[in-house]
């Protein structure tokens, strides 16, 4: 068997591990549409949840996809913006908040846990998720932000998600968002009245708890921005200084 010598240290590990959620993300999709399958299929959702955040919010020892970003990144790798998308540190910080903001306001009707001591931490002065941001507000949030709080605001709003997710029952999941619940998001600073922000507010608004599960808290992380980011990686971090 030939093996590309151009693959990046980790290549076969990661791949494995995009392959494994993307197994799941099929299967527990179908299986916790139905009562007698649904506790199954919250473990996969579960599990696929774990490869998207630090390994900490679950407590393993098995480095996740999110685990396998960080590996080796450089300061200087995190912060490039490419011709289209943005760039890694953009990508943790809109997720998070996304996930935040989907997870806590319209699944679990909590608080979000973003607050203005956390914003004060992250060194940043945006509250929503970065959508209609232009590339120099991106090289400024790039600059500012502390990249360490952003880890360790992320990991919160795993373990917060996680504790929502594992109280979810069947009946749950047909459940529609309420108006009042997407009226938080504006007061949260979730969102901004920016054309590229504000459909936002439609989109989250016309689904139910199911719809939720499966993009914003699940493939949102993989197919939009982690699989973006590795490219920047891979074709990038090569000096620099590590996190």
């Amino acid at each position: 068997m030939s093996i590309n010598k151009n693959r990046p240290v980790g290549w076969n590990e990661r791949q494995n591990k995009l392959k494994l959620f993307s197994d799941n993300q099929k299967k527990w999709t179908s299986l916790i549409c139905k009562e007698e399958t649904f506790a199954e299929g919250k473990n996969l959702l579960l599990k696929n949840h774990s490869l998207v955040h630090d390994k900490k919010v679950y407590k393993t020892d098995d480095d996740t996809i999110y685990d396998l970003l960080w590996d080796n990144l450089t300061v200087e790798t995190c912060k490039i913006i490419p011709k289209k998308g943005a760039s890694i540190l953009w990508c943790i910080w809109h997720t998070t908040r996304i996930e935040d903001l989907i997870s806590n306001l319209l699944i679990g009707n909590n608080e979000t846990v973003f607050n203005k001591e956390i914003q004060t931490k992250l060194n940043i002065k945006i509250s929503d998720v970065g959508n209609s941001m232009t590339n120099s507000e991106i090289d400024l949030l790039n600059n500012n932000i502390n990249i360490k709080a952003l880890k360790e605001y992320r990991i919160k709003v795993g373990k917060s998600t996680k504790k929502i997710l594992e109280s979810l029952e069947f009946n749950d999941l047909k459940t529609k968002v309420k108006p009042e619940q997407i009226k938080k998001i504006t007061q949260n600073g979730g969102v901004v009245n920016d054309s590229n922000s504000i459909w936002l507010l439609d989109y989250w608004g016309n689904k139910n708890i199911l719809g939720l599960l499966k993009v914003p808290i699940t493939s949102h992380h993989t197919n939009y921005h982690f699989i973006p980011c590795f490219a920047i990686k891979d074709k990038h971090c090569r000096i620099g200084s590590l996190i």
